[in-house]
C-alpha cells in the first residue's frame, strides 16, 4: 500500500461493478477492479441508506446479469429493488434494521457474531492488523472498525491497491470469513428487509465466491 488509508464513511459511491476505476490504479487486472468494485458498493450499501441518485446507479445493474451466476443475479435482483423502492422508504428501512431504538434488528459487527458482545477481542485483533497494513481511523468516526461495511471498504482498499492476494487471503479469512455470511442471512431474514433482502443476496454471494477465489489461489 502506498502510504496511510484512513477508514471512513465517504464510501465509495456505487460504482458499476465493471465501471471505471482511478487512473492511478491501471496495473489493477479487470478481475480485480471487479472485485473491488463490488466490495465498494456493498460497503456503500450498509454505511448508509442509499439516496435516489444511487438507487438510478444500482438500476443498471440489470445491464450486467447472466443467467446461472449467483452474483450477476443478485446483482439483478438489487436493480430490481433499487427500482421498486424510493430512497425515503428505503432510508426508513435501513433505521428500522441498523438503528432502531437502541439496537436495530441487526448488529452488523464482527464482536458481536463472534463473542455475542461489542468492542470485544476481535476488534482489538483487528485494530492490530489495520495499524500493520497502514489504516489509520479518522476521528469524526463513532462507528468500531468491525463494522461491516467498514471491512469491505478495506478489502475493497487492499484490491485497489494491488496488495498481494496472500494479504488480501490472511485479511478475508481472519476478519470476515468466519462471520459475514451469518451477517447477511440474518439480513436476508430480518423483519423489516425489503430492499436490503437483495443486498443480503448480493453480499452472500461476494462472500461466497471470495470464499471459492481465494482456495483456488493456495
Amino acid at each position: 500500500m502506498n502510504g496511510n488509508n484512513e477508514i471512513d464513511d465517504t464510501t465509495l459511491s456505487a460504482p458499476a461493478l465493471a465501471g471505471e476505476y482511478p487512473d492511478s490504479d491501471t496495473s489493477v487486472c479487470e478481475e480485480q477492479r471487479y472485485r473491488a468494485s463490488a466490495y465498494g458498493l456493498l460497503a456503500a450499501l450498509l454505511r448508509s441508506s442509499p439516496d435516489q441518485a444511487m438507487l438510478g446507479q444500482l438500476c443498471g445493474l440489470c445491464e450486467a446479469t447472466s443467467e446461472g451466476d449467483e452474483l450477476m443475479l443478485s446483482m439483478s435482483m438489487l436493480a430490481l429493488a433499487a427500482k421498486m423502492h424510493s430512497a425515503e422508504d428505503v432510508e426508513e428501512e435501513y433505521h428500522q434494521l441498523f438503528i432502531g431504538l437502541g439496537k436495530g434488528e441487526v448488529v452488523p459487527y464482527g464482536s458481536w457474531y463472534l463473542t455475542g458482545f461489542l468492542m470485544e477481542k476481535p476488534l482489538s485483533d483487528l485494530r492490530e492488523d489495520l495499524a500493520k497494513l497502514g489504516f489509520e481511523r479518522s476521528e469524526d468516526i463513532a462507528e468500531p472498525e468491525d463494522h461491516a461495511a467498514a471491512l469491505c471498504e478495506v478489502i475493497s482498499i487492499l484490491i485497489g491497491d494491488a496488495s498481494d492476494l496472500s494479504v488480501q487471503n490472511e485479511f478475508f479469512q481472519t476478519h470476515m470469513a468466519s462471520w459475514l455470511d451469518r451477517f447477511f442471512s440474518d439480513l436476508g431474514s430480518a423483519e423489516s428487509a425489503v430492499f436490503y433482502k437483495s443486498v443480503a443476496r448480493f453480499g452472500a454471494a461476494i462472500i461466497a465466491l471470495e470464499k471459492q477465489y481465494f482456495s483456488m489461489q493456495v
